[in-house]
């Protein structure tokens, strides 16, 4: 287990051991794709779990006994499932843990803008109280764009569609919900007060959030980022809310985390949350035993529940 982002790891030593295997966990928070390599060439792992750490080529190659790489999570792009193919090895995850923890965080940034909450709560501990500065919105007025429709795509707009506001849609997919609107994505930018991000990360979405993106947003929209953060060019971003472009940006992931710039964090405009949309008791709960029991099944000449991949071998025996 190559880290985590949670206090122990008892259940998954509960798991592995129950099923007769040995758990070795690397330290919590995640480090160098050098050191995970260096670690699976000393281990021999049959399996691989990893929540944010790099498993990249060379610590799959390295793992001569290697089966399954589980990712703690639900995106791919800290694993080179290319790679793991190739060898005849299984990439799986656990793609619907979290739908309702991210739909939620990402409503409850939206609300927290539209309302003025974060703003105007610190502003109270500072001592002003001013409503007459209150700046607010009135959501079922507000146009959200979602790009990204896949499972928490549709459970977000699910959850907005009572609030009464138009919803737009960007997905590469044939988008069959009555409820919404596909169009192009130059289209959603124009003509969204509010664009949430719930795409994954791809060669294709990588940075797909640009200053010329920006600049085809509404003035004064609100941009919300809960899915990965190299989707968005963080420097392009600050330019375009200090600029005044737009009214404001609720970021639960960030290009360059854990660490915050500094152009960032000082903006009153710029909504910050530390990764943790897919976060709940219950939901933790539920990521770590599925993963684990995905890698028992594998390990036990099962095949897994979600797989991700398609070996060019089969399974190792």
């Amino acid at each position: 287990m190559t880290d985590f982002a949670w206090p122990d790891t008892h259940i998954e030593a509960q798991i592995i051991g129950a099923a007769g295997f040995e758990l070795v966990c690397g330290p919590a928070s995640p480090v160098a794709a050098e050191e995970i390599a260096r670690l699976a060439r000393g281990h021999q792992p049959a399996a691989i779990l990893t929540c944010w750490a790099q498993v990249n080529a060379q610590a799959i190659a390295a793992a001569q006994d290697l089966r399954i790489v589980a990712r703690l999570g639900v995106g791919l792009d800290n694993i080179d499932v290319a790679e793991a193919s190739r060898r005849g090895i299984l990439v799986t995850n656990v793609p619907d843990y979290c739908v309702e923890e991210v739909s939620d965080h990402a409503l409850a940034l939206v609300l927290a803008w539209s309302r003025g909450i974060a703003r105007h709560g610190l502003e109270v501990r500072q001592g002003h109280w001013e409503p007459g500065s209150a700046r607010l919105k009135r959501l079922s007025e507000l146009t959200v764009g979602i790009v990204g429709f896949g499972r928490i795509g549709r459970r977000t707009a699910e959850k907005l569609r009572p609030w009464g506001c138009p919803l737009l849609v960007n997905d590469p997919g044939k988008v069959k919900d009555p409820h919404v609107r596909q169009v192009d994505l130059n289209e959603l930018l124009s003509s969204s007060d509010v664009v949430i991000i719930h795409a994954p990360l791809t060669p294709e979405t990588r940075a797909l959030f640009n200053a010329a993106r920006f600049a085809l947003m509404r003035p004064g929209a609100l941009v919300v980022n809960v899915s990965r953060g190299p989707i968005v060019d963080t420097g392009a971003l600050v330019h375009a809310l200090a600029s005044g472009h737009l009214g404001g940006a609720a970021l639960d992931v960030l290009d360059t985390e854990p660490v915050v710039p500094q152009a960032l964090a000082e903006l009153p405009t710029a909504l910050l949350t530390p990764h943790i949309a897919f976060s709940s008791d219950a939901s933790l709960v539920e990521l770590r035993r599925r993963a684990c029991e995905e890698v028992v099944r594998v390990l036990n000449g099962q095949p897994p529940h979600h797989p991700m991949n398609q070996p060019q071998n089969s399974a190792k025996p």
